[in-house]
């Protein structure tokens, strides 16, 4: 792998929608949600380095370096080509830990995707995808690169290229939410009725979810009150939290109400994106 510079993007995601519809028997629930990616996220670069294994140079001090998805998605990948080039990965975060953003899988697909190419690799996008599947549910979505629509435990994909994006506001009210105990809390609904597609196109865009994130963390809910204040059109919650989000009648309506949030709070404006853009940087199909 040549020295490499270049800046890689990581984006953010949103769960547009998110129903929570059962469990299986291994623990993991199944669920029903639809994701978009923001033009807004991490970056990451990659460079060679004497020796054998992937370290990380550079990224969020509160992730050990060895426990970083980026290093564990290298690692894995070299393993399974049977390879053990000495990669450094510099991550650029810019996305909240324990948001609902998806800053981890969408580093780890970064990372899949990167050095898949680099190292010459020769992967299908399905052979990074069941990889990815095994650093997280999530991590399938960001691989593919397209919005979509998901089932099971968030690897049945079904592409949803024409969904409207518009610009968002994202406000992240200072806590982080630990998915993992969210969906072991004994007051979760695990059984909601599945929806369609069409049920979702034509407005059905709840997140089962978000009644008990509110109830566990009430600051989340004071952040939906003050976006609904804003004339935010349905705020509500991405993933598991903590983040909010809700979309803006223009670019400069969206940076106008990022200019008002508590300085207590942190927000950014984003527009909505169908495709990854590392798909169009990397010429992926």
């Amino acid at each position: 792998m040549a020295e490499e510079q270049v800046a890689y993007p990581a984006p953010a995601k949103l769960n547009l929608m998110l129903r929570v519809i059962g469990r299986r028997r291994d623990g993991y629930h199944l669920l029903q949600t639809v994701f978009q990616f923001l033009d807004y996220g991490d970056a990451l670069r990659f460079v060679s380095l004497p020796g054998r294994g992937a370290r990380r140079l550079a990224g969020a001090a509160e992730v050990s370096p060895e426990s970083d998805l980026v290093v564990r998605a290298a690692q894995l990948l070299q393993d399974a080509c049977g390879v053990r080039e000495g990669v450094g990965i510099f991550v650029d975060k810019r996305l909240p830990m324990g948001g609902g953003l998806g800053g981890g899988s969408s580093d780890a697909a970064t990372t899949l995707l990167v050095l898949n190419q680099l190292l010459g690799l020769g992967l299908s996008l399905a052979e990074l995808a069941e990889l990815g599947l095994g650093l997280g549910a999530d991590v399938p979505v960001f691989v593919r690169g397209r919005a979509a629509w998901a089932e099971g435990v968030g690897e049945q994909l079904t592409p949803l290229p024409e969904l409207p994006t518009p610009w968002y506001v994202v406000l992240h009210p200072g806590v982080s939410v630990s998915t993992g105990s969210i969906f072991s809390d004994p007051e979760l609904t695990r059984s909601h009725s599945p929806i369609t597609i069409r049920d979702f196109l034509d407005g059905v865009q709840d997140n089962t979810l978000q009644a008990l994130v509110l109830a566990r963390y009430p600051v989340i809910g004071e952040a939906l009150n003050w976006l609904d204040g804003q004339g935010i059109a349905a705020p509500r919650l991405t993933g598991s939290g903590a983040c909010v989000f809700g979309m803006a009648d223009s670019r400069e309506v969206a940076g106008s109400i990022v200019r008002r949030v508590p300085a207590n709070w942190v927000a950014f404006a984003a527009q909505g994106s169908n495709r990854h853009p590392l798909h169009a940087q990397l010429n992926l199909e």
